[in-house]
């Protein structure tokens, strides 16, 4: 992957977009990953994205996404796995992380 929020891929343009609220659900065909993003001054996230893939590919993105933080981790150090723990010591007060799990 090239550094960078935009880029492209086979010639398309794709868009960079920030996300620090998750919501994951999934029935027995298919997982949706919805992203969006949490401001402290509002109640709820806003959603901007939602991605549907299937089982395996949800597996296969787990499995990327947990290689990818091991080679962060040998490289910059431990991750905290409290969102508190990161809030306090590398975020401005007035951002909150969300992560939820919902099943449709």
């Amino acid at each position: 992957m090239q550094g960078g929020r935009n880029g492209s891929f086979e010639g398309h343009s794709v868009e960079g977009r920030y996300a620090n609220y998750f919501e994951i659900g999934h029935n027995a065909f298919e997982f949706l990953l919805d992203f969006g993003q949490m401001y402290f001054e509002g109640p709820e996230g806003q959603m901007h994205t939602r991605i549907v893939t299937s089982p395996i590919f949800a597996k296969q993105l787990a499995e990327t996404l947990n290689r990818a933080l091991y080679q962060y981790e040998q490289t910059h150090g431990t991750v905290p796995n409290e969102v508190g723990e990161a809030d306090s010591k590398a975020r401005p007060d007035n951002l909150r992380y969300f992560r939820t799990l919902k099943t449709p």
